[in-house]
């Protein structure tokens, strides 16, 4: 599982910063979180093949969340793509970006389908035989979700030692994998626990940006691998934070202190502080495991 961060700076674009977007590849798939101004850029810049993008997620329509799209739609156009493109976000979506595809005279040649949400609880929005996609039902000043991606548990591994050991002839392999025992020839059985291997334990993610302190979602997210949480303000502006509907540095970390996660990743940061060290100097008081997200990092898990 990796996680590559294209932004994520709270409101504005800079020179050195960009909002809200980042890349999770997981189980052979390339999923976009988020689509803010300057993504294609960004996508280019760190050699992310346009291509392996089929699935987008937003979550909210604030401009540093999604201002990226319909350009980014417009030049998979251009590119000549011509496999379905499929768009997940709140309800709304498909109004904004039809829009300016209609009045750009810039329709896809490409199936677009959008898929958008309106569930304040959390439901699966995509599923296949590799990974599941639920929402995360945030608080923040418009109808916001997370997203949470789990890897399924995948097929078993030959024990080649085991294999040559009782030698197995390769016509047996695929049902190893699927966890069946093995019938020799003169009536024997092996069985698969002697022939195989547990799968790797399946990894997972929780995206929760732009939002308020919500302990709500915790029994939603407890045990993911990897957490990323807005970190907007410091505790000296936690008025600010919550007039606004954003969350601290610690308000994050007790969010993943309590729902027992195991990495936190911290990001959209205000610009008005001088360093982004101070947010995972503030979380790790509460929850030690804490990373910096920033643009252009990558996260191997």
């Amino acid at each position: 599982m990796k996680l590559t961060i294209l932004g994520c700076y709270a409101a504005t674009p800079r020179t050195l910063t960009n909002p809200t977007s980042q890349v999770l590849e997981i189980k052979n798939h390339m999923f976009l979180i988020d689509c803010g101004e300057g993504t294609q850029v960004q996508l280019r810049k760190h050699k992310i093949k346009f291509s392996r993008i089929n699935h987008i997620f937003i979550s909210h329509l604030h401009g540093d969340h999604f201002f990226g799209l319909p350009g980014l739609i417009s030049t998979f156009r251009l590119l000549g793509r011509d496999k379905e493109m499929h768009v997940y976000g709140p309800k709304g979506i498909k109004e904004a970006i039809t829009l300016l595809l209609k009045l750009g005279d810039s329709w896809t040649n490409y199936p677009l389908y959008f898929h958008e949400l309106t569930s304040k609880e959390s439901i699966l929005v995509y599923e296949d035989e590799k990974v599941s996609v639920k929402t995360i039902p945030l608080e923040h000043r418009v109808y916001t979700n997370g997203y949470l991606f789990r890897e399924k548990i995948g097929k078993r591994k030959l024990d080649i030692n085991a294999v040559n050991e009782y030698k197995i002839d390769k016509v047996y392999f695929q049902n190893i994998k699927n966890g069946k025992d093995v019938v020799l020839d003169n009536g024997k059985t092996i069985e698969n626990k002697l022939l195989s291997i547990d799968p790797s334990k399946p990894k997972s993610y929780a995206f929760c940006s732009d939002t308020a302190y919500k302990p709500d979602i915790i029994p939603i997210i407890a045990g993911v691998d990897v957490l990323y949480h807005e970190a907007t303000f410091l505790e000296s502006e936690a008025p600010l934070a919550k007039k606004t509907k954003h969350a601290t540095a610690t308000e994050a970390a007790k969010i993943a202190k309590d729902a027992k996660v195991g990495t936190l990743v911290l990001g959209h940061y205000s610009t008005r502080y001088k360093s982004i060290s101070l947010f995972k100097e503030e979380a790790q008081q509460v929850f030690e495991n804490t990373e910096l997200g920033d643009d252009g990092k990558c996260f191997e898990f």
